[in-house]
């Protein structure tokens, strides 16, 4: 019995606890009107990884992204529950071309989708975009973009 509540404690504290995923040694750079912008990024590409994203996190440095890879193009759809943090959600196609830019807002569970095609999805701290000049159109670069489907 006591086994048993353990293991239902630890996998309650998993569900409730930051993910963190390792920095990928290659920036991920954005073409804007104003030049390159680089971020160092988290890579979700497993099912695991893309479920949980960012929730639970307090704080991401503002040069600091989540970046959602996809097996191919498709509608994305996102939600904020869990993640205290406010988002911009770039929804990016195949090619790397950013196509849609939506808000999350803190906690909700209403969807961020769009409704373009997309293979990726990179979240950063809400107001990068603007702040940066990443807008719809902007080109991203990085080698795990670059490569077929992602991979």
């Amino acid at each position: 019995m006591l086994a048993f509540l353990l293991a239902s404690a630890a996998g309650a504290l998993a569900q409730t606890t930051v993910m963190r995923l390792p920095v990928d040694p290659d920036p991920l750079i954005i073409e804007t009107v104003s030049g390159e912008k680089r971020f160092a990024i988290e890579i979700a590409d497993e099912p695991v990884e893309r479920q949980r994203g960012l929730m639970y996190r307090q704080s991401m440095p503002e040069d600091r992204g989540m970046l959602f890879i996809f097996p191919s193009e498709g509608r994305q759809s996102f939600w904020m529950k869990n993640t205290p943090l406010a988002l911009d959600l770039l929804f990016i196609d195949a090619g790397g071309k950013v196509r849609a830019i939506g808000k999350g807002v803190p906690f909700s569970t209403a969807a961020v989708a769009p409704g373009v095609e997309a293979q990726f999805v990179l979240e950063l701290i809400a107001g990068t975009a603007q702040k940066t000049g990443i807008e719809v159109g902007s080109r991203l670069s990085h080698p795990r973009i670059e490569a077929p489907a992602g991979r």
